[in-house]
């Protein structure tokens, strides 16, 4: 267990020692969820899965609103501005992509003119809590992939085909390693697991 605990910290400082390792992974992250928002069909794009629940429109315009008016805003020591998610901010699968596109740059911008003792330094959350600005970044990209996989189910949900996240597909993947298993060790493995 303390071994596991010490992996996280030496990943977690290594990811996160310095602003444009940071702005690097935000980018590899960012390129990521781009992919799965550019899925949406237009036809889908405010479809909700059941009354109270957001639409894959929603999900990206709080995605690029909490990015820029909220996680941005109070990096830079400004309170948060984030103004929801309605279709009044954006409405229309072309106006919704242009913001989502507008709003990660801007964050991006806020994000880039960071000093490293801002970096280092402490920032205070919508909520009256102190956080170091590193970790509060990282939460940023934790709630990206939240919502990313919300999206996966949405459009899903609409039979909507999705890219996979790093390459292969689960069934890919899964017939890559038992063609593997075979030529490796002739199905032993299957025949170990009753497969």
């Amino acid at each position: 267990m303390i071994l596991v605990q010490l992996c996280s910290v030496v990943l977690h400082a290594s990811v996160f020692s310095d602003l444009q390792t940071f702005l690097d992974y935000l980018a590899s992250v960012h390129t990521r969820t781009r992919r799965v928002v550019g899925c949406i069909p237009a036809e889908g794009l405010e479809w909700v899965p059941a009354p109270g629940r957001w639409s894959a429109g929603d999900q990206v315009r709080h995605l690029a609103g909490i990015e820029r008016w909220m996680y941005a805003e109070t990096v830079a020591g400004r309170p948060s501005r984030y103004p929801g998610h309605g279709r009044e901010l954006a409405d229309g699968l072309p106006a919704v992509l242009a913001y989502y596109d507008r709003l990660h740059e801007e964050a991006r911008a806020e994000f880039a003119a960071l000093t490293a003792e801002r970096w280092a330094g402490r920032t205070t959350t919508p909520a009256g809590v102190p956080i170091t600005t590193w970790k509060w970044l990282r939460a940023m990209l934790e709630h990206e992939a939240h919502h990313r996989g919300q999206l996966y189910f949405t459009l899903g949900l609409l039979g909507v085909p999705t890219p996979p996240i790093y390459g292969l597909s689960e069934p890919e993947l899964f017939a890559r390693t038992s063609q593997q298993i075979v030529a490796t060790d002739g199905g032993a493995a299957g025949r170990l697991t009753g497969a």
